[in-house]
């Protein structure tokens, strides 16, 4: 390893100078310089230009030929062999990712005294044309409406304001794994030609993470995984907690119920068959609606750029039956409801219980899936992570799997230079990773003024925010 880490670096040294050790991405690379071995050649230079292109090139732009023109000294053959034919193991790039993300949160209880949350949600890539693996009309959520696209489920670390994605699943419509032709055009394994539901693969992926040692402390995601009772079922019996949200017209009991066929009354009309409970049922929605306001708290969730962003919960025990169940199960209902003229509201389904945390944790739980979302907008804005032009298996795997170690190469910039720039943002970081590997000296400063312009006027403008507050 060190002799392949001395031959990186003077690659490195040869083409991209710098003085700052914490801005040295081969410093980084060195975790995975194993991972990048095909047969006896080792690709990690290619690794770290391809990384080096995802940085350079500004949104849409984040493709190979694009590459070729902002990396010196770098050929188009080079780039597609490397994601297209080169036999590297992806997932044993994404394991690592995903260890070194669990490491720099601090794995359970972090330093910060907040908790680690493992969040997963799906996000959808736009595409033009039907040769792209697992295209199809489907939902996409970057749309709000039904598109042409691929889409795939995502989990996420976060841990406050310090988020990454760390693994990736694509989901594969049933018609294309009907069509064994188009998947073996797409080169798709064998072992991959299963149909999986999002939930399912979502499933896997924390089984799987839990395994390999990542540590998180919760588990959150939107309605789609929330209402699934198989995802919910199996996190229960891996006795791992979860905060997921569920869709407004789920029925709640407030008192645990019974459930049998009920004996038929009279003569007349067809014998009971259907199995009902003995307490009546009611729409989330509607227990919500019926709160009186001494029955919400007040919280703290989360730092925003105008101040600290409080919201409304409530949380109280329930029961919810999934309709084929022998028994309810008990659960604890979160509702959150922001503070403005038109407020939002979401709920959240537990099986922590009512006494296991106070209403601002699950609250803090709750809107964790805030990060995941920031998440994708800066890896799709800033890094590329749907800007590739790739339509095989492989090599749209070793892009994602690439863009996932750009985001948390990023993440380790900004933890280490958190006390030097509280504000600085992913693409504050990406701008100035860029002129310290491509610019002269009088751009470095120019940009780092910049920089600290945006924060100033950042910081005035969250100073007001709370001087406005404190005066009301």
């Amino acid at each position: 390893m060190g002799q392949v880490l001395s031959v990186l670096k003077k690659f490195c040294e040869k083409v991209y100078t710098t003085d700052n050790e914490h801005l040295n991405l081969y410093s980084f690379l060195g975790c995975y310089s194993n991972l990048f071995v095909v047969y006896r050649r080792n690709n990690i230079d290619k690794a770290y230009s391809y990384l080096l292109g995802l940085m350079k090139c500004e949104k849409s732009h984040t493709n190979m030929e694009r590459m070729v023109e902002q990396v010196p000294d770098q050929e188009y053959y080079q780039y597609y062999n490397f994601l297209s034919e080169s036999k590297w193991d992806y997932k044993e790039v994404n394991k690592r990712t995903a260890l070194e993300a669990s490491a720099l949160m601090g794995g359970r209880k972090a330093k910060s005294g907040k908790p680690t949350g493992l969040i997963i949600d799906e996000s959808s890539h736009l595409k033009k044309g039907v040769e792209s693996v697992g295209v199809a009309r489907q939902y996409a959520g970057v749309s709000g409406k039904v598109d042409n696209c691929q889409v795939s489920v995502y989990c996420s670390l976060c841990n406050e304001d310090n988020a990454t994605l760390i693994d990736t699943a694509l989901f594969l419509p049933q018609k294309w794994i009907d069509d064994k032709q188009r998947c073996d055009k797409a080169h798709i394994p064998e072992s991959e030609r299963i149909f999986e539901t999002k939930p399912e693969k979502a499933l896997t992926m924390i089984k799987s993470n839990l395994a390999l040692g990542v540590k998180f402390d919760w588990i959150g995601g939107d309605g789609l995984y929330g209402h699934n009772t198989e995802l919910s079922r199996g996190l229960d019996k891996e006795n791992l907690f979860y905060v997921l949200d569920v869709h407004k017209d789920e029925l709640i009991y407030l008192e645990e119920p019974c459930f049998s066929v009920p004996a038929k009354q009279g003569k007349r009309g067809a014998t009971p068959t259907k199995i009902k409970a003995d307490k009546p049922s009611v729409r989330i929605d509607k227990y919500c609606n019926d709160l009186v306001e001494n029955q919400w708290d007040n919280v703290e969730v989360r730092k925003t750029a105008k101040g600290l962003k409080f919201v409304f919960v409530h949380t109280v025990a329930i029961w919810h039956w999934n309709g084929i169940e022998e028994k309810a199960q008990a659960r604890t209902l979160v509702i959150t409801r922001t503070q403005e003229k038109n407020p939002k509201v979401k709920y959240s389904f537990s099986n922590g219980t009512i006494t296991d945390y106070t209403a601002k944790e699950y609250a803090y739980f709750q809107c964790g899936r805030y990060w995941v979302e920031r998440c994708f907008d800066d890896a799709k804005n800033e890094i590329g992570l749907s800007g590739y032009q790739v339509r095989k298996w492989i090599a749209w795997q070793h892009h994602q799997s690439l863009v996932m170690m750009a985001c948390l190469y990023l993440l380790n910039i900004r933890i280490e230079k958190k006390s030097e720039y509280e504000l600085m943002s992913v693409r504050d970081a990406r701008i100035m990773i860029i002129a310290h590997l491509f610019s002269d000296q009088d751009t470095i400063a120019k940009l780092h003024d910049q920089m600290l312009i945006r924060h100033k006027n950042r910081k005035r403008d969250i100073d007001r925010y709370y001087k406005n507050n404190d005066d009301s």
